[in-house]
């Protein structure tokens, strides 16, 4: 758990993640930036973190708007807990992203 953008990009450099779930709007640094810095990173490390979007927007266009960004997938909240389990088994299920 991060308490802004800056502190979740210090977290995923510094651990091991599968999947994180990034909150679009946080301070410092918002989770589409976060986002593009940690997709930077995995160009020069290799591999492919899965991050979810997790987001109020729920406008027409916020889940294309996310996945263009680099996401691999989208949820918006407040979220079901059954609907983040079917989109962490989506992602779990399809073929890691290089």
């Amino acid at each position: 758990m991060a308490t802004d953008g800056r502190e979740a990009l210090t977290r995923v450099k510094a651990g091991n993640f599968d999947l994180v779930l990034m909150d679009v709007q946080m301070p410092e640094i918002d989770g589409f930036e976060a986002t593009a810095a940690i997709r930077e990173m995995e160009k020069a490390k290799g591999g492919h973190i899965r991050i979810i979007a997790m987001t109020a927007h729920a406008l027409k266009g916020d889940r294309e708007r996310c996945l263009a960004a680099g996401m691999d997938g989208y949820i918006s909240k407040p979220f079901r807990p059954e609907e983040l389990l079917t989109e962490i088994e989506t992602l779990s299920s399809a073929p890691a992203k290089s």
